[in-house]
């Protein structure tokens, strides 16, 4: 079995690919830094900077806030929802709540096959021996499947969660497959997003009452102390901060 690295040196881009991926990634920056929230949505969805666009949602402690703002531009946008067979119960039951509050019409369940898990993991031990090999088994290889024929997708990041998202900018690249990400929430703290979810009626995640701030897998993920980052329950006691869909490339110096 391909472990993580593995996988990253057969997908990365050849060097002249990339730094054209990656100019083209700055112009966009440069050219809606200064956009709001609701206006660089828009743009991104109407005015045809991207063929394919899909939104990746865990349906987890904040997603309820942009997948609001898509709905009032977009209820048809693809929406990819990784169904890793790992998740709490309470993700899958707010998955459905919240789809059908918010009337989006294309949510899209993905997850690897049985098949591929009995091959590769057959006994669901895999995250306590390799976290990242289970993470690339049950996330990452199923979104890049999935992702085929987007040239865009969007993410619900921000600069708070964590140290490695401080960087953030609206649209970032993976190295890998030259697609580009799109950030619309770095900029939003807790205060501004608790504000839109009160202000709107928005469904919460239920484990955000149990002291849960960032929600992934249940055997994964932890509640947070007061103080904590956001993402500081996730693989609690590793090393690990990201899953693989959104990991450092210190090769190449950028953010994915």
């Amino acid at each position: 079995m391909l472990g993580l690295d593995d996988h990253r040196k057969e997908d990365s881009l050849p060097l002249d690919a990339r730094m054209e991926a990656q100019a083209r990634v700055d112009a966009l920056n440069a050219r809606y830094r200064h956009f709001g929230t609701s206006y660089f949505l828009e743009a991104v969805l109407t005015r045809s900077e991207f063929n394919r666009v899909a939104m990746v949602s865990s349906f987890g402690a904040d997603s309820a806030v942009l997948l609001h703002l898509i709905a009032h531009i977009d209820r048809h946008v693809p929406v990819l929802f990784i169904d890793t067979a790992l998740l709490f119960p309470e993700t899958m039951t707010y998955q459905t709540q919240l789809a059908d509050h918010l009337g989006l019409t294309n949510v899209q369940t993905i997850r690897a096959s049985d098949r591929t898990l009995a091959a590769q993991d057959p006994y669901g031990a895999l995250r306590f021996s390799d976290p990242d090999a289970c993470c690339d088994l049950r996330k990452t290889q199923v979104l890049n499947d999935a992702l085929s024929g987007y040239d865009a997708w969007i993410t619900g990041r921000k600069r708070h969660q964590a140290g490695t998202r401080s960087g953030l900018h609206y649209f970032d690249l993976d190295a890998g497959t030259g697609r580009i990400k799109i950030n619309p929430l770095i900029d939003w703290k807790p205060a501004r997003i608790a504000a839109h979810l009160a202000t709107h009626d928005l469904p919460r995640h239920p484990l955000i009452a149990k002291g849960y701030a960032s929600i992934g897998c249940a055997p994964c993920t932890t509640p947070v102390a007061q103080g904590e980052d956001s993402r500081a329950g996730r693989w609690r006691g590793t090393t690990k901060t990201e899953c693989g869909l959104h990991r450092t490339r210190l090769q190449t110096g950028e953010l994915t």
